[in-house]
């Protein structure tokens, strides 16, 4: 075989096999096969481009002085067969430049989509009735005075970010940051329970206190003050849940928690918090 076959060849093989690539990955997929067919793109591009200069790239011409000869008219000469080897050969390798550079982008596809707006929203809506974790519909009353259960929105019982501290307290005693007055029907004040420090549950209430506590670093929570921190590490309050109640009593969302769950770095975006 002519090394220009050989170049050929390679470019060709290259190109089938990122080809090849991209359809497995989109049928479904199969790991050892795709990493089979990536090294033979791989490979076949490098070989092609290895024979192509070492095969076919002309070396340079030395020339020995030696006694001028008469001058005859110059004569530019050029082999149609040459010429028309190099084009091909340079659309062989762009195709296979081109789809490899395709196949290559398959990883990054493999990644998931980006988070978006996720991490800045959960599940609830207004409307949504508050569930305890067995996905049963809670009223004020299903709760003792100073009692604590974690609730969920109503047929997404066990969603991670949705998760909420619901505490019934007298509500003669709640100092609410301004414009919450109405998210605590009867008493029964929602907080998010997601640490803001480090993503950690809080999940100890001091009743006498009135204050949430996140084992993990000691970060504790005022529950009569939209749960602004009192000690340890977090510098954010837990994302209060706007409650009221419906037509039936129960209770249930008046739409998401007041602000992003989840620790600060979660939120921050252009350096802001």
């Amino acid at each position: 075989m002519s090394a220009a076959r050989a170049v050929a060849a390679s470019f060709a093989v290259s190109m089938a096999a990122s080809v090849a690539l991209v359809v497995v990955y989109f049928a479904g997929g199969q790991p050892q096969l795709e990493g089979v067919l990536l090294a033979l793109a791989l490979g076949g591009m490098g070989l092609g481009i290895v024979l192509w200069g070492t095969e076919l790239v002309d070396a340079p011409e030395e020339t020995e002085e030696r006694t001028p000869a008469p001058a005859t008219p110059a004569r530019d000469t050029l082999e149609l067969g040459a010429l028309t080897r190099r084009r091909l050969l340079v659309r062989l390798l762009g195709g296979a430049a081109g789809v490899l550079a395709g196949a290559l982008a398959i990883p990054a596809l493999s990644l998931g989509p980006t988070p978006g707006q996720s991490l800045f929203r959960t599940k609830w809506r207004a409307g949504a009735r508050v569930v305890d974790a067995f996905d049963r519909p809670l009223k004020p009353s299903d709760l003792p005075l100073e009692g604590v259960t974690t609730a969920f929105p109503e047929g997404l019982a066990g969603e991670p970010d949705s998760q909420t501290l619901v505490v019934r307290v007298d509500p003669d005693l709640l100092e609410l940051p301004e414009g919450r007055s109405e998210w605590a029907p009867n008493g029964c004040v929602g907080y998010s329970k997601i640490c803001t420090h480090a993503g950690c549950p809080v999940g100890l209430y001091r009743a006498e206190a009135h204050e949430l506590l996140c084992p993990c670093h000691q970060s504790t929570f005022d529950v009569l003050r939209g749960a602004e921190p009192l000690f340890g590490p977090a510098a954010r309050p837990l994302p209060q849940l706007p409650l009221g109640l419906d037509d039936e009593g129960y209770l249930v969302a008046r739409g998401d928690f007041s602000e992003p769950v989840g620790p600060s770095f979660w939120n921050m975006t252009g350096g802001d918090e």
